[in-house]
């Protein structure tokens, strides 16, 4: 994607802030449809350097030509902040992601089906214990082994958190690995593996595209409302 391939959606968010029916975007509670103040290049090679890898063309392109975060899909954009002399995304679920390891591949393969189902079939069931605090201590023993599997730091590394969409669901950017430039929900809350999102072609959406699509869906959200 080429640098200047972003050239007017920031002033189209800006429109879009201002239109009557905004409210009815979904997430857009959250986010306003404000923009964090676009990244020098400058600041963009110094925060690659402190991740020890490039970002994906098309969304290093957004953080100098748009801005830093803000409007986006679900709830928006997490922005990436400098504090002191280190940067990191903030938002909710941001501090999932480890900047030390984003230069590691992104695991495409998750924990194995077969455990996961295997672990499930375990689940404590209230109903199976006398005492509460029984069924509390052998549910809390088996929670530790479920995130242990499914929330291990090792599943998202090579990824960045960019966005949530309420209730713990989230969408990552992937910046390592066979999946760099890609977007992959992460739908663990319901005891779900991350999945890559796909277009209606089943097409891999690209930061560009998962972008592009929210802003034209709010768009015609927007008109609707009028």
């Amino acid at each position: 994607m080429s640098m200047g391939s972003w050239a007017g959606v920031r002033e189209q968010i800006q429109e879009l802030a201002k239109a009557p029916g905004a409210t009815a975007v979904f997430g857009s509670g959250g986010h306003g449809f404000v923009l964090e103040d676009p990244l020098g290049e400058g600041e963009v090679d110094q925060l690659e350097a402190q991740l020890g890898v490039r970002l994906p063309e098309d969304y290093r392109a957004f953080l100098i030509e748009v801005g830093a975060g803000g409007a986006g899909p679900g709830y928006g954009l997490f922005p990436v902040r400098r504090v002191g002399d280190r940067w990191s995304w903030e938002g909710d679920g941001a501090d999932l992601l480890d900047p030390e390891r984003l230069s590691e591949p992104f695991p495409v393969q998750g924990p194995d089906p077969a455990r996961l189902a295997a672990l499930q079939e375990v689940c404590p069931q209230e109903d199976d214990f006398d005492e509460e605090d029984e069924y509390g201590e052998a549910l809390g023993e088996w929670d530790r082994r479920w995130e242990a599997l499914l929330w291990s730091p090792e599943r998202t590394v090579g990824a960045i958190a960019l966005s949530h969409l309420g209730c713990a669901y989230r969408q990552w950017l992937v910046v390592s690995g066979p999946e760099r430039g890609r977007i992959w929900s992460d739908d663990r809350a319901d005891d779900r593996d991350l999945e890559p999102l796909l277009g209606a072609g089943q097409e891999p959406t690209t930061f560009a595209l998962w972008y592009r699509e929210w802003l034209a869906d709010a768009v015609r959200t927007v008109e609707a409302a009028r």
